[in-house]
């Protein structure tokens, strides 16, 4: 799908400095772009790549446009520019009406007009699949669940019994809605499994990434907001509480009921233990483990950087004499303490 400068800068809201005629048909980084792409520059480590851009146009901020030899299309906010036009020049491919005749429809499922149920697909007795939902190949849909209207599931996604799913969610393939929580009560030597009869309620206009797990409740429901958005291989636990316009990255692990505030952001392979509540607007670094609340918005990290092997093991020696040299120093201040009284 091909569009004029003068088409894009419209539709996305940018200042177009040249020839708006000019047609472009994809998005290509600045290195790579040819006659016909449009490329852009948000991040400054990729502005020594502008001068020599063979692209037609480039998406930038005012600060860079100077110094761009193709024509540019300005934005405040060139990142959000170049997501915009990707979209545009790569509409979603519409999607078939009807059931597959390879998929099994409960006669006790209501399902629109308007949507698909791919081949293979299950949808189980008292599911509400709403309208122009598209339920990819060999998805399960459980029983007494629902799916809003203009959501996606692709290939293998299941979403087990009496889970709600809002409007234009899309889950990627392999996610899992509505698994069972982990929990277990001890009972001498074995566990015994606790019986997990929550579910979950997923908002409007969530993403859920490809092998992503969000676990059902064990009373009450796992609950993730509007506008969340969820990575890779992201496990959810039970009872949780994601607030809206929260982002989590891949590999985050979070421990049974806690709670996450709203326009957090929290990067890859973060760990946070259960029973904690995070306020908004917080941002938590990559690979950082939260073990306490946190009550401040702000950034938070934990964790250490890779170092090279021998310079590690000598700071975990040190690590190991960090309890005999507090001590030390402690003695050190109360001797100099006395000192400083006796001379007074």
């Amino acid at each position: 799908m091909g569009l004029t400068l003068g088409e894009l800068a419209c539709q996305v809201g940018a200042v177009l400095q040249g020839d708006a005629l000019i047609s472009v048909q994809r998005v290509m980084t600045l290195q790579n772009a040819k006659a016909g792409d449009i490329s852009f520059l948000s991040n400054p480590r990729y502005r020594r790549h502008l001068v020599n851009t063979q692209a037609a146009a480039v998406i930038l901020g005012a600060d860079d446009a100077a110094y761009c030899p193709v024509p540019t299309l300005v934005s405040e906010n060139p990142y959000l520019a170049f997501a915009k036009v990707v979209a545009i020049l790569n509409p979603v491919v519409p999607s078939p009406r009807g059931v597959h005749p390879t998929a099994m429809v409960d006669t006790g499922a209501v399902v629109h007009e308007s949507a698909w149920i791919g081949p293979m697909s299950v949808v189980e007795a008292g599911a509400r699949i709403g309208a122009e939902v598209v339920v990819g190949a060999s998805c399960v849909v459980g029983r007494d669940s629902s799916i809003g209207a203009g959501s996606r599931l692709a290939a293998n996604v299941t979403v087990c019994h009496g889970v709600q799913i809002g409007e234009r969610v899309v889950l990627h393939q392999g996610a899992v809605i509505g698994s069972d929580g982990f929990g277990l009560a001890k009972d001498g030597e074995r566990w015994f499994k606790i019986p997990q009869v929550g579910g979950v309620v997923i908002g409007n206009d969530v993403e859920v990434g490809a092998n992503s797990t969000v676990d059902r409740g064990t009373l009450e429901d796992t609950v993730i907001e509007e506008d969340v958005r969820i990575d890779n291989q992201v496990q959810i636990a039970h009872n949780c509480f994601i607030g809206a316009h929260t982002a989590i990255a891949g590999c985050v692990g979070i421990a049974g009921s806690a709670r996450i505030g709203r326009r957090c952001t929290i990067a890859g392979a973060v760990g946070i233990a259960g029973h904690l509540d995070i306020c908004d607007d917080v941002h938590i670094t990559a690979m950082s483990m939260v073990v306490q609340p946190i009550t401040e918005p702000g950034v938070y990290s934990s964790n250490l950087p890779a170092k090279p092997n021998r310079q590690w093991r000598r700071n975990v020696v040190r690590f190991h004499q960090l309890d005999e040299m507090a001590r030390r120093l402690l003695t050190a201040e109360q001797q100099l303490a006395a000192l400083l009284e006796r001379g007074s």
